[in-house]
């Protein structure tokens, strides 16, 4: 290989393909259009030599020759990333950059102490990546950022989580839902009302299937939606219930919703910062995980 010219940009690109199998989500996971991506594993592929990847259909293959290339590319990305974070922790604080992975629920509450963060370090380069849990741990199992917030850390995985705050789960209706006027609704109670949840995999979801399944309540999904916010309008337009993160509720802004009093709730859950285990954080991400943690108060939703 000493009379290839191969490049950071070209490998980033055939890495991001070749581990989610999908020129569009490579696109996506590293930040450029999608013919800059084929444009890239282009001039990777005439420079090996060798057909890299084969699509059929829809689906993306590795060659080969590709797969040989995937063996190592993940070493040399890895490399690059410990010399960045080098250079950044030499040139300290000033220039320094931060780059953290958080499910979509954490979108309400941690974006509040970036601002205070950056205030105080404004040569740092931010980079907060929002996806569903499912996205999440395959950037944590490609060790792509700093951190990782998320609420339900994964079991068998080499990785350490702390604790940040708490992240309780609430039963909310309609406003004007017949069950917003009672007191101590038993969970049994809720086994005839269909409930508005996440895509399979969130960790909302799983802990609430965990305890109707505990208390052998059925649980009734009555519709799949995307994001909380179209849960939310959903519940708000008389669709269902829903277990939400007190969270993700806006004291001022959810007048539509009210908060069951169901017994066992809230369930009190955690949010937890996750790392691949041993990874040796940055100054920069030592600092911001000082700083999150003394900042906590400012994240904490008001009851």
């Amino acid at each position: 290989m000493a009379g290839m010219r191969v490049t950071l940009r070209q490998l980033q690109a055939f890495e991001a393909v070749a581990q989610l199998k999908s020129f569009s989500r490579a696109a996506e996971e590293i930040h450029v259009t999608q013919p800059a991506v084929s444009k890239q594993i282009r001039l990777l592929t005439e420079e090996v030599g060798l057909p890299l990847l084969e699509q059929i259909g829809k689906k993306v293959f590795l060659t080969e020759a590709g797969q040989r290339l995937h063996a190592t590319c993940a070493d040399w990305l890895d490399t690059w990333g410990r010399f960045e974070q080098g250079i950044a922790d030499l040139k300290g604080l000033k220039q320094g950059r931060l780059r953290i992975a958080t499910v979509t629920t954490a979108k309400y509450f941690l974006p509040r102490v970036l601002g205070p963060f950056y205030a105080e370090y404004p040569g740092i380069d931010i980079a907060m990546e929002v996806v569903n849990r499912d996205r999440l741990l395959e950037r944590l199992s490609r060790n792509e950022d700093d951190l990782y917030v998320m609420g339900v850390p994964p079991e068998g995985r080499d990785i350490e989580s702390e604790p940040l705050m708490a992240n309780d789960l609430v039963v909310v209706a309609a406003a004007g839902h017949p069950l917003a006027r009672q007191r101590a609704i038993p969970l049994r109670d809720l086994a005839t009302h269909g409930f508005l949840v996440r895509e399979q995999g969130s960790g909302t979801r799983m802990t609430v299937e965990r305890v109707f399944r505990e208390q052998q309540v059925p649980f009734e999904v009555r519709m799949e939606l995307g994001s909380n916010e179209a849960i939310k309008q959903a519940v708000a337009g008389g669709l269902g219930l829903a277990v939400l993160s007190r969270s993700t509720l806006y004291p001022d802004g959810d007048r539509e919703l009210a908060v069951l009093d169901v017994a066992g709730f809230p369930i009190r859950r955690y949010w937890y910062v996750v790392r691949p285990k041993g990874k040796q954080l940055s100054v920069v991400a030592q600092t911001f995980l000082t700083f999150l943690h003394s900042h906590v108060q400012m994240l904490s939703p008001k009851s």
